[in-house]
């Protein structure tokens, strides 16, 4: 969605997406902006709860169902599990997909790590297409004057064009750029603290493993350490994203940094913010 400062003054019911990398303020400032009539849109959270709810589960019970005690209980329906997913807490989601190495150390088979992947990412792009009915939902139901859409790192890796289209259709997309050599070793060794789900396009997948394997001297990725490949693969991954957020934002969207995220206090902040980015835009 592109617009005038005018246009966007005049702009009744605001509708923002989010897009960057994980640690740069995306959840923050969807948080923050709870407290001023804006209806916070998690995409992560809605493929918890929606679209990978039932295969979350379904993991959960094949494993339960290996334990005598368990089974009887939940063959009898006198148990009953349920995904306690939280918007900044993605543990069901992260569980599920997993990280990609040796079974015996807590990995998964590269072919059940594919199978995830390509359900995270079916998962990523039907939430994605909920936005417009949620952001109707958000005013016509409960209430909200203005609505954030925050979506999940991987958002620039999902290969289905009119998916992004769908958003710039709706909504205004603000990419919020990582500044500098410093504060992206900051955002990585905060993913690797603090990790998110992932999700890697199949092609990189292949390069990256192909990679470790031959510097590691291993021949299956059933031998890779998960929580090493993890933590080699992500800078390399990060790194990746950068210009397809750029090729998303260049034509379609508007760009601040995360440090003038960080100074976002209040609605007003941000509403100066999205004011000076499109003004911004507007001298290009």
């Amino acid at each position: 969605m592109k617009l005038t400062l005018e246009q966007f003054r005049a702009w009744k019911n605001k509708s923002i997406t989010l897009l960057g990398m994980s640690g740069v303020g995306k959840t923050h400032l969807s948080k923050t902006m709870r407290r001023y009539n804006w209806f916070h849109y998690s995409g992560d959270y809605r493929i918890g709860t929606r679209y990978l709810d039932e295969a979350i589960l379904d993991s959960i019970k094949q494993e339960a169902m290996r334990v005598p005690f368990l089974r009887g209980l939940l063959r009898k329906d006198w148990i009953y599990i349920r995904n306690n997913i939280k918007v900044d807490d993605l543990g069901p989601v992260l569980c599920y997909v997993g990280k990609l190495g040796n079974p015996e150390r807590g990995g998964v088979p590269l072919e059940l790590f594919q199978q995830r992947q390509a359900q995270y990412c079916q998962a990523e792009i039907n939430a994605m297409r909920d936005v417009p009915e949620f952001i109707r939902k958000a005013r016509e139901i409960y209430g909200y004057q203005h609505f954030v859409n925050d979506v999940g790192g991987s958002l620039c890796d999902i290969e289905q064009p009119e998916v992004i289209e769908l958003l710039a259709e709706h909504s205004l997309i603000l990419y919020i750029q990582a500044t500098g050599v410093e504060e992206e070793a900051q955002l990585i060794q905060r993913a690797q603290d603090d990790p998110k789900p992932l999700y890697f396009r199949p092609a990189f997948l292949q390069q990256q493993v192909e990679t470790y394997l031959a510097e590691q001297g291993l021949q299956y990725a059933a031998q890779m350490d998960p929580d090493d490949f993890t933590r080699w693969v992500f800078p390399r991954l990060f790194r990746s994203r950068i210009p397809r957020y750029e090729a998303i934002a260049r034509p379609l969207g508007y760009t601040v940094t995360s440090l003038e995220v960080n100074q976002v206090r209040d609605q007003n902040d941000f509403l100066d913010l999205l004011e000076l980015a499109i003004s911004r835009k507007q001298w290009d």
